[in-house]
């Protein structure tokens, strides 16, 4: 039957690319459209071309009533497994469930199925326990060749980063174990909103006040303790009750408001400074049947505000929302594109959605950058070419006003080698390799090779390499070593010698020279130094001690420098660069 709905031009790109990835690879893919996009098309379609079993699973059951009846509008007849509908049906060719439902229920699974379907595949995470690992494996129990394809608007998860390997333009995300191996078509939000497929945001900084949640302790997700964030609230009511007050000024020519609090505590004191006929409040203790009826309510224009706490960020669709306030704190780029992605849906005569952010997130909407934590507040991404294999890394760094990286922090290329027939570039499992160009390395003192400034052993000879905590704690213990905590190097040249002076935090001061009229000194000199040139973005090869002086600006210090006493003077014996380990670093 011919479908009911004719696919915009990036969805079918979204289905073309899908089944040329499994046509050639039972490997993990995920596909990125913005929230609106119309994920439930996609799947819609797939289902539709399948000719086997499909299992469609989600978190919430409104997305499994919604990705349902997109596949149902095409006049075919799908199964529903969840218990929220209170509906368990599991033998049609496509069955569309909730993980938890299917979770509770594995044994009713056991079928051969073709095609797992994850829509808001960014709560898949890497744990073997977790409920999507457990159906995954035992569907793969089933068929060996199942394929799994996740669909997402924000491919990231706090602490793990992106939740996928390779990226089809041909760069790496990290090197951990992802839940996906490939990220088959990326579609930005910045495309969507260009050519009217989404409302634009209009994005305004709180002109009142704005709470400061910088001060609070954060676990290792970056996120605080509901007591704590209550604590700091408490103090801030006149805080709460102006940004309240703002909200109704600004809504007064807004359809629907959507207010995202902190703290269940913190919703119900926002709440109380709203009109009451107007507002509705939702949290996770609500009721079910009141929670659905406060939402058509909502969605029918008969409440203007609707007041939640971490319920409604995902497979929730009201269009008409154009206004969102955020009143919670979260380090989360993927939660915050979800929060504002509830405003940016098409509706008859909404010309944009503001967006207003009370809690001081700082999180760039088009651009988050996750991979890696912030690692300070000054830190912006920056383009860091690869002097091996050219590609034009993204970074954490710092810019000068002419836009040149005066530093950066980026730790090896992203970028992929060509994947050429027969080339030694593709592995032995058919992947493309990851360029192996290290800006931050550790040496192997066995082979050369380098690696990974985390690791415990070398890549190439598999041999242990020294821990650098082993190294400062055994130097500290000697009588006759000392250990400086390195603020800075200066140099200077007699000659063919280079004099190298590292300068400790408390003022000591160890000095080392490189003659290079020696070959052997300038070999060491060009390795330890020169290797990490401009923080690896251009090794240089130096000749001369004055062609080091013409550019010593750019020349790496070390953070630890030990060195062991002669007879009469401290000789250098280790330079510790890019350490990540448990001893504190020069201020």
């Amino acid at each position: 039957m011919n479908a009911p709905f004719k696919l915009r031009p990036y969805q079918q790109d979204a289905v073309d690319a899908t089944l040329n990835h499994f046509r050639k690879s039972d490997e993990s893919a995920v596909i990125v459209l913005p929230t609106g996009a119309g994920k439930s098309l996609v799947i819609a379609e797939l289902a539709r071309l399948a000719r086997r079993k499909i299992l469609v699973l989600t978190h919430v059951k409104e997305l499994v009533e919604q990705n349902h009846a997109k596949y149902e509008s095409y006049g075919l007849e799908g199964g529903v497994f969840s218990a929220g509908l209170k509906r368990k049906e599991r033998h049609h060719q496509v069955t569309f469930a909730s993980v938890q439902s299917v979770s509770a229920n594995l044994d009713q699974f056991r079928d051969e199925y073709s095609l797992l379907i994850i829509d808001e595949c960014h709560r898949v995470s890497g744990e073997e326990t977790s409920q999507y690992q457990r159906i995954i494996e035992l569907l793969r129990e089933q068929n060996d060749s199942l394929k799994v394809l996740g669909l997402t608007a924000t491919p990231y998860r706090l602490a793990m980063g992106w939740i996928y390997r390779y990226h089809y333009r041909g760069f790496v995300r990290g090197e951990d174990d992802k839940p996906f191996q490939h990220c088959i078509y990326e579609l930005p939000l910045s495309y969507m909103i260009n050519r009217g497929y989404l409302t634009q945001p209009e994005l305004v900084n709180a002109a009142v006040a704005q709470y400061d949640f910088s001060a609070l302790p954060q676990d290792r997700f970056g996120e605080y303790a509901e007591k704590d964030v209550n604590q700091l609230l408490s103090k801030h009511k006149r805080v709460t009750r102006a940004i309240t007050e703002q909200v109704m000024e600004l809504a007064a020519d807004r359809q629907g408001v959507m207010i995202f609090a902190a703290t269940v505590e913190h919703a119900r004191e926002i709440t109380g400074y709203l009109p009451e006929h107007e507002t509705a409040l939702v949290t996770g203790a609500t009721d079910l049947k009141d929670r659905d009826l406060l939402i058509r309510r909502f969605k029918q224009r008969e409440l203007k505000y609707l007041v939640n706490v971490s319920v409604l960020t995902t497979g929730f669709d009201a269009p008409h929302v154009d206004f969102i306030a955020i009143l919670r704190p979260t380090q989360s780029a993927s939660l915050y594109q979800q929060i504002v992605g509830r405003g940016l849906r098409l509706d008859e005569g909404k010309r944009d959605c503001l967006v207003i952010d009370y809690a001081g997130n700082h999180v760039n909407l088009h651009h988050p950058e996750v991979g890696e934590p912030k690692p300070n507040p000054d830190s912006e991404p920056v383009q860091v070419f690869c002097p091996g294999c050219g590609f034009a890394n993204i970074f954490w760094g710092k810019a000068d006003d002419d836009g040149r990286v005066i530093e950066h922090y980026g730790r090896r290329c992203q970028g992929l080698l060509e994947t050429l027939v027969g080339d030694e570039s593709v592995g032995g499992n058919g992947r493309p390799q990851q360029c192996d160009y290290r800006f931050r390395f550790k040496e192997c003192p066995h082979c050369g090779a380098e690696n990974d400034i985390a690791a415990r052993n070398c890549h190439l000879c598999q041999k242990a390499i020294i821990d650098p905590d082993d190294q400062l704690r055994d130097a500290l213990k000697l009588k006759d070593a000392m250990v400086i905590r390195c603020a800075g190097i200066s140099l200077g040249a007699d000659g063919s010698k280079l004099r190298i002076t590292y300068h400790g935090e408390d003022g000591e001061e160890l000095n080392e020279s490189f003659d290079f009229s020696k070959s052997g000194q300038r070999t060491v000199f060009n390795r330890i130094f020169g290797r990490r040139f401009a923080d690896g973005q251009a090794p240089k090869v130096f000749s001369s001690a004055d062609t080091v002086l013409e550019c010593q600006a750019l020349l790496p210090a070390p953070d630890f420098v030990i060195a062991r006493k002669q007879k009469h003077y401290w000789q250098v014996q280790e330079r510790v660069f890019d350490y990540r380990g448990s001893f504190r670093k020069a201020y």
